[in-house]
């Protein structure tokens, strides 16, 4: 008997579909609509433990919403510095051409010489997503190989620092 009312309660919440067995279909992904892109951008490999380092970009949003560029920098023997944040200018939410710096004063110990580093770069649009990385490498050099951005390509625009102050990799 019980067999009975069981099997008529699983057929009664099959027909009304409150027992829908198949897997839901997937959610068809939404274009997020703005994203930030940059659009190009250099920076020298080499420099001399000490120089600043000049990173250019030239960036857009179209909706002109482009708010921060978020910096991060990995170092072996050191790890990831905490991420520095750059609040973009009004004026160029919508495109922006210049470019951030480092100050490496810090690295001029003979400790520096033939290190590496890596920094990462996205820029967030105002309340929301971020543009895709841009990665640039960067060794310190008793003698690099002078490399300059692309004649008239980037404005000569501060943009702003980047706030990390580099380490060895040695503890204190």
């Amino acid at each position: 008997m019980d067999r009975k009312i069981f099997g008529m309660v699983v057929l009664l919440l099959l027909a009304t579909g409150w027992a829908n067995f198949e897997p839901a279909a997937a959610p068809a992904p939404t274009e997020v609509k703005g994203i930030p892109a940059i659009v190009q951008s250099f920076a020298p490999t080499q420099i001399r433990p000490g120089d600043v380092w000049k990173v250019y970009l030239k960036a857009s949003n179209p909706e002109g919403k482009m708010k921060y560029i978020f910096a991060t920098i990995s170092q072996p023997g050191v790890g990831t510095y905490p991420v520095s944040i750059i609040r973009i200018k009004e004026e160029n939410a919508k495109e922006l051409s210049g470019y951030i710096y480092l100050n490496t004063a810090p690295a001029r110990s003979p400790e520096f010489f033939n290190r590496s580093l890596t920094l990462t770069i996205n820029i967030q649009r105002e309340g929301g997503p971020f543009s895709p990385p841009a990665v640039f490498p960067l060794f310190f050099q008793a003698n690099p190989t002078p490399e300059a951005p692309p004649e008239g390509v980037f404005k000569e625009q501060n943009l702003g620092p980047i706030m990390v102050i580099l380490r060895t990799g040695k503890r204190s």
